[in-house]
């Protein structure tokens, strides 16, 4: 029976799992009882003996997510009911959404004898933003719980059991500026994503609608981050588009030597000058033979892979796993919320050297493909991982937390959950180690080279089948001074291939490094402009072009390299007639990984915005990244929100204006690309239609 002197804690977490979960770690028995109004949210009642307050009567139970949302007074809520300029500044009210009324009268009931609340949100800015909306609900009911000390929030990443008692036996603060900094961000999307949407519509519907002959043509969206997201991928299809293939020349020299075939590869790569190549080819045949002028064979390494954040979680999700960004969010969601892995939304990958990761580490050798690679870390094989430079401070990278056996799981969860696991062994394990030896050659005036790779010891290759590392062919024995013949010598042709279209790892790599979003909203916004139409996705096809950041397959020492976002066509050439074209890359065999072509409209829009000629456009990152770093600022407690949202506002309705007085230029480019000819049109063809010859 409760005791009726203990004092009364009401625990309230973000989703009803992770409420489940914590009642179930800290209750020894647990009474479940229903909520009026909705089936999926559950009050968990036990006793628990806090340190900081004694024994204590618990409630504990779920929002699902935001309880309160953001909104214009009733008055500018129809589209015509004022011009789309006044919304900047139009009185909004906050209020608990219709689907959080039952959730938010269980708080109150439940806060209403308390005399404390204890918030089990995400612990994240937008957790921190859904602590305080409880706080506030409760408050209603309960002023007391607005005292200082009255209203705490437990500091966790994943719900393992003992990472839970310790997180109920240390509770802080509810951080007021990162809330503040969420409120911003609400505020801002709406008063701007409303303003811009309504002028879109209002402007281009009419429009589309005598093009396309159709009453509904649909909604036309705004979002600061929705349009950079959307620029990303219209600026490389003009790239492609726009691209013109030119011709260059190498030479290349082959010798045999103990039945061994090498190749040697030119220094200077090729060159775009035909007359220069033959005069620089005709000195090599002029000397007859080549000179050994470098032998060297070093140890090399591969590096294992860096602690697992949300951002490369979706990159290599879109790679190597074959779903979106949002799908392995989903997922990744949802086995947090299992127990099975750590909290999915993380900058950090750097561990504390305080966690025990050789603990984590034997709780994956009970089972599964990688059970026998795990225990042989335990006997000895550990190695402490790699640390990067980020570290939110909130949040370790992400990591399983639990053994669970993979036929209990979902086929998508089976997938997640083993990258998450083989890539958190891959990072307690050592480097890939081999043998590099390179061979220098002068012949001529032309220096060629060549390598050759041994790999020597896996390691955390044999468990991280992601990444591949392969010897090549063993090379004959050379000396330095040698002279020979080479027994081949070439001057090739070749034409430089366009880039590919954007692919989602390479997408994500341009948004986390232009401040578009965050790694927990990244995967929404690409999924916003798929559903507003604006891009479309394909598979790439097999051999196409790569442009993402995966890095070399089989190299050197270095790690993987960053994303090179594309480059320029020549540097994609290589020897040989003709070259692999981005534009015709759907043709054949699929590697499975999407790649996004925009639609006609989303061309438009960003072209038609581009053509205005401002210094800050709206396809592009920066007013999005300034915005990001002012709600950094509001968390750093160097800005206000009210002086953010003043700032963000002025800037976005100076734009606005100037965008109003060039409106012509965006309807002049709308309908062009509804018709037919749009798709077969280069850039420039489009820019003449729609603008005369100067256009």
């Amino acid at each position: 029976m409760p005791n009726q002197r203990a004092r009364k804690v009401l625990c309230v977490a973000e989703k009803n799992s992770i409420a489940k979960a914590v009642a179930n770690h800290l209750g020894g028995q647990v009474t479940t009882r229903n909520i009026q109004g909705n089936p999926y949210v559950k009050n968990y009642e036990f006793q628990y003996n806090f340190p900081a307050w004694g024994a204590c009567d618990v409630t504990m139970t779920s929002v699902s997510g935001h309880l309160t949302g953001l909104d214009f007074d009733p008055r500018y809520k129809k589209w015509t009911s004022c011009d789309p300029s006044e919304l900047f500044e139009a009185r909004v009210e906050t209020a608990v959404s219709e689907s959080g009324q039952p959730l938010a009268e269980n708080i109150q009931r439940q806060a209403r004898y308390c005399q404390m609340l204890f918030i089990w949100t995400d612990c994240d800015r937008e957790g921190e933003n859904i602590g305080t909306e409880i706080r506030d609900v409760a408050i209603k009911a309960n002023a007391i719980l607005g005292q200082p000390g009255k209203t705490v929030r437990a500091r966790f990443s994943n719900i393992e059991r003992a990472h839970i008692i310790n997180a109920a036996h240390n509770p802080i603060m509810l951080d007021e500026a990162q809330s503040n900094a969420v409120k911003a961000r609400i505020e801002l999307d709406l008063r701007i994503g409303a303003s811009y949407t309504r002028n879109l519509t209002l402007t281009i519907q009419p429009m589309l609608q005598r093009h396309l002959q159709q009453e509904d043509t649909g909604l036309i969206s705004y979002g600061s981050c929705q349009f950079p997201t959307l620029g990303f991928v219209v600026e490389r299809y003009l790239r492609v588009r726009n691209f013109v293939p030119e011709t260059f020349w190498t030479i290349k020299v082959m010798h045999e030597k103990d039945r061994i075939k090498v190749n040697f590869r030119w220094a200077r790569g090729h060159l775009f000058d035909r007359m220069a190549v033959v005069i620089l080819f005709e000195r090599c045949l002029a000397a007859r033979t080549a000179r050994v002028t470098k032998v060297q064979t070093k140890p090399t390494s591969k590096w294992k892979p860096l602690p697992l954040t949300t951002v490369e979680l979706q990159k290599c999700g879109s790679r190597f796993l074959r779903m979106d960004s949002a799908k392995v969010m989903s997922v990744a969601e949802q086995l947090y919320q299992k127990g099975w892995i750590s909290y999915p939304r993380t900058e950090t990958d750097q561990f504390d050297r305080g966690m025990d990761l050789r603990a984590l580490v034997q709780k994956q050798t009970q089972g599964g493909a990688w059970a026998q690679y795990a225990q042989g870390l335990v006997n000895g094989g550990f190695s402490q991982p790699r640390s990067g430079r980020n570290n939110d401070k909130a949040h370790p990278p992400i990591h399983p937390v639990n053994f669970v056996e993979p036929t209990s799981l979902s086929r998508d969860e089976q997938s997640v959950h083993e990258f998450v696991v083989r890539r958190f062994l891959a990072c307690c394990s050592e480097d890939a180690r081999g043998s590099k030896t390179e061979i220098s050659i002068l012949y001529g005036s032309e220096t060629f080279n060549t390598t050759g790779l041994v790999v020597l010891e896996r390691n955390y290759l044999d468990v991280y089948k992601y990444d591949k590392w392969t010897s090549s062919q063993e090379l004959p024995r050379f000396q330095e001074g040698e002279v020979f013949e080479p027994t081949e010598a070439m001057m090739n042709e070749g034409k430089t291939s366009p880039p590919g279209y954007l692919t989602e790892p390479e997408l994500i790599a341009l948004m986390d490094a232009n401040g578009i979003g965050t790694d927990a909203t990244m995967a929404e916004h690409i999924s916003k402009i798929k559903l507003r139409e604006y891009v479309e996705t394909r598979a790439r096809a097999r051999g196409a072009q790569q442009d993402d950041d995966a890095g070399p397959a089989s190299d050197d020492d270095a790690a993987p390299a960053p994303g090179r976002g594309g480059g320029r066509g020549r540097a994609r050439g290589r020897a040989g007639r003709g070259g692999r074209g981005g534009a015709n890359g759907n043709q054949g065999a699929t590697n499975g990984m999407q790649e996004f072509i925009p639609t006609t409209l989303g061309v438009a829009l960003v072209e038609g915005y581009e053509n205005m000629g401002f210094e800050i456009s709206l396809t592009k990152p920066f007013l999005r990244k300034e915005m990001e770093l002012k709600m950094k600022a509001i968390c750093e407690g160097r800005k206000s929100k009210a002086e953010v949202v003043h700032e963000s506002i002025e800037q976005y309705r100076d734009v606005y204006i100037r965008t109003q007085q060039r409106l012509d230029t965006l309807r002049a480019v709308s309908p062009y690309f509804f018709t037919k000819q749009a798709k077969a049109d280069t850039p420039q063809a489009v820019r003449k239609y729609c603008f005369g010859e100067n256009g």
